[in-house]
């Protein structure tokens, strides 16, 4: 057991003090910039992380929850065949994390749109992407422990209910308690990205003034024009 914690946790942390040692003595600590990693990173990076984030640790909550109770189902079932049906609920309920996660998945996935690159690193694509990789990342770990006790409770509410009919419906009100998490991330992922506008390229504005004065006459001409580019595969132009 001993041998198998240093493995897991102090060899990968000695690597990490060995390649820190070396940067800094080579005079490359530079590169543990984090701002500029930050700075760096493509948005489309963040909210693609955020999306697949969201979905991964969705599925998998619901996964482990359904092989929780799917395992004690089976079991109890065979010496007990009237839970078999009864009991699918929990199921249902494991499931319905897994759709809270791709639900959230195509919300965000529509925030993101193609840019040309040029006009991509901006501060309103900057918060989109930062917005969408959080956001997903607590409706994600929200559907994954979400998925882990709604399988814990379903597991235990089929075995009471193979020992004993009425504990079926008081176990089963705990579970519905504990499908709820997953539906409280869900709401805070919309409230992360509620002011996060769809990616798009930056505004261009060029202003041109022509201004003559001639004794008691007064001309001014002012010619503006805004190109502004969205990212629906198109380009708008505004004249005036």
């Amino acid at each position: 057991m001993g041998y198998n914690t240093y493995a897991s946790f102090g060899l990968p942390t000695f690597l990490v003090v060995v390649v820190a040692l070396y940067l800094l003595f080579t005079d490359s600590g530079e590169a543990f910039n984090v701002g500029r990693f930050l700075e760096e990173t493509s948005p489309f990076v963040w909210g693609s992380l955020g999306i697949g984030l969201c979905i991964g640790l969705s599925v998998l909550g619901a996964g482990w929850g359904i092989f929780l109770t799917g395992a004690s189902i089976l079991g109890g079932g065979v010496r007990t065949p009237r839970i078999s049906t009864k009991n699918l609920i929990s199921i249902i309920f494991c499931e319905v994390v897994a759709i809270y996660g791709v639900i959230m998945g195509i919300v965000y996935s529509a925030k993101l749109q193609t840019v040309p690159e040029a006009q991509l690193y901006t501060r309103g694509n900057y918060f989109t992407g930062y917005a969408l990789f959080f956001g997903g990342l607590t409706v994600g770990f929200c559907n994954l422990l979400c998925g882990i006790c709604v399988g814990v409770a379903g597991s235990t509410a089929a075995l009471a209910d193979a020992s004993d009919p009425t504990l079926f419906v008081k176990v089963l009100v705990v579970e519905v308690f504990g499908s709820v998490l997953g539906l409280f991330g869900l709401i805070i992922g919309l409230l992360m990205i509620g002011n996060a506008d769809h990616v798009r390229g930056r505004v261009t504005c060029s202003v041109r003034h022509t201004y003559m004065t001639d004794g008691s006459s007064y001309l001014c001409n002012m010619y503006a024009q805004c190109q502004l580019q969205l990212t629906i595969g198109a380009h708008a132009h505004h004249n005036w």
